[in-house]
């Protein structure tokens, strides 16, 4: 089995790196546009906050990212060029409600979106649109204190039905919640967390992911009774969990720290909590306050597809004394039989075809990669052309993994979208010079206002487009 004639092709942002315009067009502030360059930014994204409002004291290079916000006919145009059958974007929720908890939606907000999925459309381009990545606007955190209040169930069902009702016919493919396990890894960031002194963490962080769980499931319920055509998937930071050694100890290790992950997605495609997290609860001490209507709910309304983002594999060891090294947001132990990025990013294109195995034997529902790429110091010449054969390489090898997946092993898999398909600030402290992209973007670290923004063409840019025009069949 070859990958199908209708594989989608193409490249992934978020809003809150690529958009910029942050106060622009109604837009409200949200919890992403405070998170800082440099050395506080973890402890913000960790849920400790010195202030819920911008200062002079920090860099905020999200608010201005790449500017996509006023040049995406430009950057569509040139997704166009390389052949992309699908775009995936996210929406900024504050430019919908700019509070979040308003009456009525921002029309600023909707007619930019409706532009920007019009212009896909006039390349053939299909939208797969995450409806939160990772924003939340700052007076729901304020007010109501994040995702840790029930009652932003409600203001996201009213998100969610706007958008449905709205971009009906134009947007086929929606996400929830991206990355939903970052709850427990970057809290603020995740599900606007702020904690209190001598706050139970650990209660905070699963309240809030049982009210994201809540808020998907009724998303996927309005999704369908909206448009039955809709399909609706979860997503996950994905990577399958190595143990270090045959030790069995690490083995159980290894089971453990996959599950902390796979927790989210059990529910969202099986359509209940597991009986590990509920035994979990149980010794923490734990409380969802959990009604039967929201039983009812998650087991009635489960994803249509599980997507995903993956960079590495990771590795556990029930030895705390072994050598870690850099991942996506959260560390990992050292994988002595693979190489790294210049981030301590392991590389294991191997890894992504196991993942694939796993996600589909544990779920039986088809696969889409949403994530996937290499994160590197680029040196472009003077007309802005890199050659960046690095990426290449890296995407070549993840690619043939994939068509492996689905050719030998019968995964089932709608597409995949390169992570950024066109550099973008990075989100582990947004800066410029970790890029990924096909198209460079003329852009310094931290905002700093140097650099005309204009695109250019990467050798990638020319790599990819000959990818899709073959189907992956070039690789071969």
């Amino acid at each position: 089995m070859s990958l199908p004639e209708n594989f989608l092709w193409g490249g992934a942002t978020a809003a809150n790196q690529c958009e910029g315009a942050y106060n622009v067009g109604g837009r409200g502030l949200a919890n992403v546009d405070i998170c800082p360059a440099g050395k506080g930014r973890y402890r913000v994204i960790s849920g400790h906050p010195d202030s819920l409002e911008p200062d002079d004291d920090h860099i905020y290079p999200a608010m201005d990212a790449v500017d996509f916000y006023h040049r995406y006919k430009e950057d569509i145009a040139l997704l166009g060029e390389m052949g992309f059958k699908t775009f995936r974007l996210s929406i900024a929720w504050t430019r919908i409600f700019p509070n979040g908890d308003e009456e009525q939606p921002n029309e600023e907000g909707l007619k930019f979106y409706e532009n920007v999925f019009r212009e896909c459309h006039k390349y053939g381009i299909e939208p797969l649109v995450t409806i939160t990545h990772f924003d939340c606007p700052i007076h729901l955190i304020k007010e109501y204190g994040g995702w840790k209040n029930r009652k932003l169930i409600d203001f996201y069902k009213k998100l969610v039905t706007v958008l449905f009702t709205r971009y009906k016919g134009l947007v086929k493919y929606w996400l929830t919640f991206n990355e939903i396990n970052m709850i427990l890894h970057a809290p603020f960031m995740g599900a606007g967390l702020v904690f209190e002194k001598g706050e139970n963490k650990l209660q905070a962080k699963y309240l809030a992911a049982h009210h994201e769980l809540v808020a998907s499931a009724e998303a996927t319920r309005i999704a369908h009774e909206i448009n039955p055509e809709n399909q609706v998937g979860c997503m996950l930071a994905a990577g399958q969990t190595y143990p270090y050694s045959c030790n069995p100890a690490d083995v159980w290790k290894a089971q453990e720290k996959d599950r902390e992950n796979y927790f989210f997605i059990d529910v969202q495609a099986r359509g209940e909590y597991p009986a590990y997290a509920e035994k979990f609860f149980e010794r923490e001490g734990i409380v969802l306050n959990m009604t039967e209507e929201d039983r009812k709910l998650l087991k009635e309304h489960t994803v249509d597809f599980i997507s995903f983002s993956y960079y590495s594999s990771r590795c556990a060891s029930a030895d705390a004394s072994i050598d870690k090294t850099e991942g996506n947001v959260f560390a990992t132990l050292k994988n002595p039989y693979l190489k790294a990025s210049e981030w301590g990013w392991q590389i294991d294109p191997l890894g992504l075809r196991i993942t694939m195995n796993v996600l589909y034997d544990r779920y039986q529902k088809p696969l889409f990669i949403v994530e996937n790429g290499l994160g590197a110091v680029d040196y472009p010449d003077e007309k802005g052309y890199v050659e960046d054969d690095y990426r290449i390489e890296y995407l070549k090898q993840h690619i043939r993994a994939m068509m492996d997946a689905v050719e030998l092993d019968g995964v089932k898999l709608l597409g995949y979208t390169s992570w950024g398909c066109i550099d973008l600030v990075s989100m582990g402290d947004v800066q410029m010079s970790k890029r990924y992209g096909f198209i460079y973007v003329d852009a310094d670290d931290f905002g700093q206002g140097n650099g005309t923004l204009k695109r250019s063409r990467k050798k990638s840019f020319y790599w990819y487009k000959k990818v899709i025009e073959t189907n992956g069949a070039c690789l071969r």
